[in-house]
């Protein structure tokens, strides 16, 4: 069975992993964050410090729809002027995730793999299904795939827009190609390094997908565009803009690349 996307994505970043997806007329919000340059947070193993204000203020945003959080627990995924947009909105994050944002009963936990059919959002039932995230040890991180009846359908699966929510890239992922034939691949990049905290002796482990790791994600998936984000404002971050359209040209795949502006709309299809 195939069928074609009738569906509209639009694109607004507002910094790091920060984004609107509008679909439809539907917004939703990706890992809110939105704290002003120069913001530092000591989390006692490394101290973060932001480097660019959001592209729009809480003030300017559009109606949020429902939230997709890939992590609670992470600052630069969630800080305090992020948590405010969380208050009586519609939240899907991970269980742990659900546990420490009660109580609030619009948030909702989800498991591994788990999809929720008919999850209605701004008018519209979605499903959405959870992707597996290997990112700093000890905690929980996930990423997201949303399909929606108007996105049509490719050889029998269902067309899918993916977030990755903060992951390197594991085979795991792989899997989604079985499930959901992907129209949009929105990726957490940057090659993103810490401490390792099972380790605090240990050199630096990688927490997020490098360009190469990016451009596998892409390959392996079979998503028909890549978007990247999460690529610049930290210092933690290994690759910034210049250093991911390099390794998108070593690996061939700029054709397929959609670059964003932060806080304007960009039209993905």
């Amino acid at each position: 069975m195939s069928a074609p996307n009738k569906s509209r994505l639009n694109i607004t970043h507002i910094g790091t992993a920060t984004a609107i997806l509008e679909i439809d007329g539907v917004n939703f919000l990706t890992d809110p964050f939105f704290s002003p340059a120069g913001s530092a947070f000591d989390l006692g193993f490394i101290t973060l410090k932001v480097d660019e204000d959001p592209g729009l203020g809480l003030d300017k945003l559009p109606p949020i729809d429902a939230v997709l959080r890939s992590h609670e627990d992470h600052v630069d995924n969630l800080d305090e002027l992020g948590r405010r947009l969380l208050d009586g909105r519609k939240v899907l994050t991970t269980m742990d995730g659900a546990k420490n944002l009660a109580p609030r009963p619009a948030v909702r936990g989800m498991r591994l793999w788990e999809t929720i059919t008919d999850y209605e959002v701004g008018g519209k039932r979605f499903t959405v299904t959870t992707t597996p995230c290997k990112h700093l040890p000890g905690g929980e991180s996930t990423g997201f795939l949303l399909h929606h009846d108007t996105f049509g359908f490719t050889d029998g699966k269902p067309n899918a827009i993916w977030f990755s929510g903060d992951t390197v890239w594991i085979p795991e992922l792989a899997e989604i190609r079985n499930k959901y034939h992907v129209l949009v691949a929105v990726l957490n990049l940057g090659g993103a390094h810490a401490p390792n905290v099972l380790d605090m002796e240990g050199p630096e482990i990688n927490i997020t997908m490098d360009g190469k790791q990016g451009a596998r994600a892409l390959r392996e998936t079979g998503a028909d565009v890549l978007v990247p984000m999460h690529f610049a404002e930290w210092g933690h971050f290994k690759q910034h803009g210049k250093e991911l359209r390099e390794a998108f040209e070593a690996e061939c795949i700029m054709d397929k690349v959609r670059w964003l502006t932060r806080g304007k709309p960009v039209k993905i299809y």
